[in-house]
Formats: C-alpha cells, sequence, structure tokens
C-alpha cells in the first residue's frame, strides 16, 4: 500500500530502467573486454589501458553544470539529455554489431577503443541528468530505496554486459550478443520516452545557475558554501576509506589460495547478486531508521566484512565459508553504498542537483581510487591479513565523522 508521499510505481521502473543502462558500459569495459581482448591475442599493455575508458566518469564534474543549466524547450530538461544520449549508445553498440569480430579486435582495435570511450562518455553524461532526475522525483525518505535501485539497476546492467555477455559469445558470436545488448538498451529506453517530465517536472530556470564563463566556478563555489558542507565532505571522503584499500585484495588472496577463473566468476556472481539483494534491503531500512542511523550501522558491518576477509587465510579450500564471507561482505557493501548516496542525495541544491551529486560521487571515486591504488603495496608489507584488519579498523575510525556531522547538523 502506498503512503501519500511514495512514488508510483512508474517512477520507480523509470529509475530502474536508467540505472540498469548505465551499468551496460561499465560491465562491457570491466569485465568482458579483457577476457574477449586476451582471447584475441592482443597485447596486455593495450588491455591493461582500458582503465583509461573510464575516465568520462571522473571528468564529468568538468560539464556537470551545464546539463543542470541547459534545458530541451521540447523534451524537457532531463529527458532531454538522456534520450539522445542513450541513443548514441545504441548507435554505438549498433554499430559494434555490425561490423567483422575479426576486424575489430585486430587491424580496427583502434575503432573498437574509440567506441568503447565515446560510449562511456556518453553513458557518463546521462548520469548526471540521472541523478538530477532521481532527486528532483523522490522525497527524502525514499531516496534510500531509489539508491537501492541505483546500485542494484546499475550491478545488474553490469552482469548482463558482462558476465551476460561471455556466457552468450561463444554461441552467438560477437555480432549477434553486442546486438542484443543495444536491443536491451533500446527496450530500457521505453520508461523515460514515456514519461511526461515537462508536465510533473517544469525546468525551474530562476533556480539555475546563469549560463556563460564562470559557470563551472561558480556553481561549485554555491555548493561548498552551504551550511555544514564542508563537514559532508568529510564524510563522503572517510566513509569508504577502508573499503577502498582492503576489497582490491579479496581476489588476489583467493587466487593466492588455489582459486581459478572459473571458481571466481560464479562466486562474483553469486555475491553481486547477494549484493542487488541488499541494496533494497538497506534502501527500505534507511525509510525506517534515517540518515545517521543507516550509516553508523551500515558502516559497521562493511567494517565487519573486511575483518572476517582476514578469517579466510589459509583456509580457501573451505568453499562454504569463503562464499558466505564472500556474500557478508557484499551484503554490507551494497546497505553501506546505499545509505551513503541517499545522504548525498539530500546535500543537492533545487536544479542543480545532477551537478552537486556529481561533485560528492567523483570525489569520493577519486580518494577510493588512490586509496585502493595503496592496497597492493600494504598487502605486501603486512600480508592478506593485516591488511583486511587494518582496513576493518580503520572504516570503524572514519564512522566518527558521520557522527560529528550528524551532531553538527542538529
Amino acid at each position: 500500500m502506498r503512503t501519500p508521499d511514495s512514488p508510483s510505481p512508474a517512477v520507480w521502473l523509470l529509475l530502474a530502467s536508467l540505472y540498469c543502462a548505465q551499468g551496460l558500459p561499465s560491465g562491457l569495459v570491466a569485465h568482458a573486454m579483457p577476457v574477449l581482448l586476451r582471447q584475441h591475442g592482443v597485447d596486455l599493455a593495450w588491455i591493461g589501458l582500458l582503465k583509461l575508458l573510464a575516465l568520462p566518469w571522473l571528468l564529468k564534474v568538468l560539464w556537470a553544470p551545464w546539463i543542470d543549466r541547459l534545458s530541451s524547450p521540447r523534451l524537457g530538461h532531463h529527458r532531454g539529455w538522456i534520450l539522445p544520449l542513450q541513443g548514441v549508445v545504441m548507435a554505438c553498440l549498433a554499430g559494434l554489431a555490425l561490423l567483422p569480430e575479426q576486424a575489430l579486435f585486430g587491424p580496427a582495435l583502434w575503432l573498437l577503443l574509440g567506441s568503447l570511450l565515446f560510449i562511456n562518455l556518453a553513458a557518463a553524461t546521462q548520469d548526471v541528468a540521472t541523478d538530477g532526475l532521481a532527486v528532483r522525483l523522490l522525497p527524502e525518505r525514499w531516496r534510500g530505496l531509489g539508491n537501492s535501485l541505483q546500485v542494484g539497476g546499475y550491478k545488474l546492467g553490469m552482469l548482463a554486459s558482462g558476465s551476460g555477455l561471455l556466457l552468450v559469445v561463444g554461441t552467438l558470436g560477437w555480432n549477434a550478443s553486442v546486438g542484443l545488448l543495444a536491443l536491451g538498451l533500446l527496450l530500457l529506453t521505453v520508461p523515460i520516452w514515456l514519461f511526461p517530465e515537462k508536465k510533473q517536472l517544469p525546468f525551474r530556470s530562476a533556480l539555475a545557475e546563469p549560463a556563460g564563463a564562470g559557470l563551472l566556478l561558480r556553481h561549485y563555489q554555491g555548493l561548498l558554501a552551504q551550511p555544514g558542507m564542508a563537514a559532508w565532505l568529510v564524510v563522503v571522503l572517510t566513509f569508504k576509506f577502508g573499503d577502498a584499500l582492503g576489497s582490491p585484495m579479496i581476489k588476489p588472496m583467493l587466487v593466492d589460495q588455489g582459486w581459478d577463473t572459473a571458481a571466481l566468476g560464479q562466486l562474483t556472481f553469486i555475491s553481486s547478486v547477494a549484493g542487488i539483494g541488499a541494496a533494497l534491503l538497506g534502501g527500505l531500512l534507511y525509510a525506517r531508521w534515517g540518515a545517521m542511523r543507516s550509516l553508523l550501522v551500515f558502516g559497521a558491518l562493511q567494517a565487519a566484512g573486511l575483518a572476517a576477509m582476514a578469517l579466510l587465510l589459509g583456509r580457501g579450500g573451505e568453499v562454504g565459508l569463503v562464499y558466505a564471507v564472500a556474500v557478508f561482505e557484499q551484503v554490507a557493501d551494497g546497505m553501506s553504498t546505499v545509505a551513503l548516496f541517499a545522504v548525498m542525495m539530500g546535500r543537492c541544491r533545487p536544479e542543480h542537483e545532477g551537478a552537486d551529486f556529481t561533485l560528492q560521487a567523483s570525489a569520493q571515486l577519486l580518494l577510493s581510487g588512490l586509496v585502493g591504488a595503496c592496497s597492493g603495496f600494504l598487502a605486501k608489507a603486512v600480508g592478506y591479513g593485516g591488511l583486511f584488519v587494518a582496513s576493518a579498523l580503520l572504516g570503524l575510525a572514519m564512522l566518527v565523522w558521520v557522527w560529528r556531522y550528524f551532531g553538527q547538523t542538529r
């Protein structure tokens, strides 16, 4: 039974479809392409450079204010960005599906990589508009559940274009498999095509930043000048600190204990599905508990999941234990991410939603990447067990900033 302020089923379907669509490029680049490139004998140096294809997701903060400022008179504000950009991604996928596999993974490799970069650019830009739309559509109480759809939908899209593509490409071939991705994206576009944004969410130009030179600087200066924003950014930067340090070494630890790629793939799939379910549970609990309690409880569970990884040292052969710990870690990660993103939405200003959310997410992503880059060096110095225990303790210590932030804003 819906409460008066709860979004309609059509809104939930709309957001789920948009976030699932955003996961498709990430799964293709992060999971499917490294395997396919190596199977075609592509040099490891080129495969390593795939990480650079994700740069638009980090750099989108530079053009996000223009996404908030510029609106289509015919299609609506957010819809006017999302529809053309999803069309670009579909066109690129359809083009790749029509080209010979041997050419794309051989002489025309530059065309494949260039297309993937363009796909990521379009998807990252669409993400700004989608986040802005989500903030406007969801009342504060329901933003936890909205971010459940964000995390769950994104992971589902990644599974479809990553694990899903690898499962069918051997049977259907490259062209049909990528064609199915394009068709799937077309179906995911139907809800936003039917959404009457101009009627439900008219663009409030009086609240937007003036366009022109200096928009980028004015926009983010205005955000940082908001009361309590500096304290909140400390939470954004530190909340996933322990997870960023410990999680990159989970799979290397299992590889060192004899797990092969097939076994790791199955473990990743099952734990990811559990993470999707946990994201939904986290959103429901957020609606009941509120921001502070959710961040503290889910943050503590996140730290416990990392500490539990130390139990697997020398016990990699105990498959049941490995699955239990891996699933618990993904469950905690899903719930903690949902809570963090929900509060980030609440810190966004009217008609600045897309760029404000993007700045927070990009700052968190940048620091997590830098911290994660140090994880291997720390594991080498203190061992896997020392790394996971240190990550857990660090994660718990960072919850002090959550307590301080909400203490200041009461």
